[in-house]
């Protein structure tokens, strides 16, 4: 083990007297001691299994992987600090492993860790040099953490809240929040504007991810509490379970829940549901579904409107239609009438020209009937009787006297001959005048 010599030519200075067991103590160079430092950690610590936070979790051009591990107090205050390296192969093979669980190393993560400690003698400093990862450890404290969070959110009545708010009929007026420029944005906001219809968008920037997720999100959702929205939608693009990390925290969840209009969610996860999703008013798979479930509702709302519109159409018109027809049924009959009419009238004519022909002969025939019973009366007639002698005798009253016997005495008669008329009084047989 190598030193330096501390009795070496002074030159005559005057310097502090050494004891002389410390001028028999060995003196080491930095490197030396750091190696010492290097190999007692090596052998007192060759393989170990450590708990911990992951922090400032960042990959170099070389493929290796930085982080550092803490440990937390019950202030979420940091009360030990491990720096940690993934050399390059470790690296690979551990995201590997990660990748089957949809897990990646990530800021936030709780991690339980095998490797052996290194102490780094140009940085001055000891890290564990990480060879593998348990992702059961990991999977159980998310599992247990999303149980926990889950709990807190029904005993306080958060996990129904969102979804009794009423989503309009007709959600025109919408808020987006996701990372400007990501593919969420663009596929969202692609999958309005191919509708056609007149969405209004308000856009608030949140990352979805990484370690200022969880506060950009419950900052953007509670800076549009006032916004006159119909609902937000809370979009990101497909990743792995940790990329969800921020959407199972309770404060983006609280945040979600308590929002005073309905909150769609978008995650991109095709088989995790974030908590994020359990208490929003929507959990859709994609940005694209949350996209296309707006417009389906629109679309929906402008076919009532159409049908109603063709309902109202149909009441108001059918009067007119009905009186069109009625109308159109008396033409038929006025019509009709006119040509029964034109066939009565011809026959009436025609009856009137054949009666016209009848009755002149009817009446001809009766004058000449009549003419003979005139002949005749005037050869019967009283007038030709009494001109050839005969005479007529009537009582005073007028009574025709046909029978001597019904003349009383004294009564007055009146006898018509062809010239004139006598008046004589009966008297009894026998009686002179």
């Amino acid at each position: 083990m190598g030193g330096v010599d501390p009795a070496g030519d002074l030159q005559g200075a005057q310097v502090p007297a050494l004891s002389t067991l410390a001028l028999f103590e060995t003196t080491y160079t930095v490197s030396e001691l750091c190696g010492e430092v290097k190999g007692l950690l090596a052998s007192a610590f060759p393989s170990v299994w450590v708990v911990g936070e992951l922090q400032r979790v960042k990959a170099s051009p070389r493929g290796h992987l930085y982080c550092e591990l803490v440990e937390k107090g019950a202030d979420d205050e940091v009360v030990g600090k491990l720096e940690a390296v993934l050399w390059k192969t470790d690296h690979q093979r551990v995201a590997r492993l990660l990748a089957h669980s949809g897990q990646q190393l990530a800021d936030g993560q709780e991690v339980r860790l095998r490797g052996n400690l290194d102490f780094f003698a140009a940085g001055g400093k000891v890290q564990l040099c990480v060879r593998e990862v348990d992702p059961a450890f990991t999977l159980g404290q998310l599992e247990r953490r999303r149980r926990e969070t889950l709990a807190a959110l029904a005993a306080a009545g958060l996990l129904e809240r969102n979804r009794a708010l009423p989503l309009p009929e007709l959600p025109l007026r919408v808020a987006l929040v996701t990372s400007e420029g990501s593919a969420a944005y663009h596929d969202f906001l692609s999958g309005l504007a191919e509708s056609g219809y007149g969405f209004r968008v308000i856009f608030v920037h949140a990352s979805v991810q990484g370690r200022e997720a969880e506060r950009e999100v419950v900052s953007a959702l509670a800076a549009l509490a006032g916004a006159a929205v119909d609902c937000a939608v809370l979009v990101r693009g497909g990743g792995s379970r940790a990329d969800l990390a921020a959407f199972d925290s309770r404060a983006v969840a609280e945040a979600v829940a308590r929002a005073p209009f309905p909150v769609l969610t978008g995650l991109g996860h095709e088989i995790d549901r974030a908590i994020a999703d359990l208490v929003a008013h929507t959990a859709l798979k994609t940005p694209t579904k949350a996209a296309e479930l707006l417009v389906e509702r629109v679309a929906r709302a402008e076919q009532r409107l159409v049908e109603l519109r063709q309902a109202l159409l149909r009441q108001g018109t059918a009067p007119l239609r009905a009186g069109r027809e009625a109308l159109g049924r008396a033409e038929r009959g006025v019509r009709l009438a006119r040509l029964r009419l034109a066939g009565r009238g011809a026959r009436v004519a025609e009856l009137g020209r054949a009666l016209g022909r009848a009755g002149q002969g009817t009446l001809r025939a009766a004058a000449r009937r009549t003419e003979g019973l005139e002949r005749l009366c005037r050869q019967l007639g009283p007038e030709r009787t009494l001109a050839r002698g005969f005479s007529i005798t009537r009582t005073a009253e007028g009574a025709l006297l046909r029978e001597a016997a019904r003349a009383a005495a004294g009564e007055l008669l009146v006898t018509s001959l062809a010239a004139g008329a006598l008046r004589s009084r009966v008297v009894e047989e026998g009686e002179q005048g």
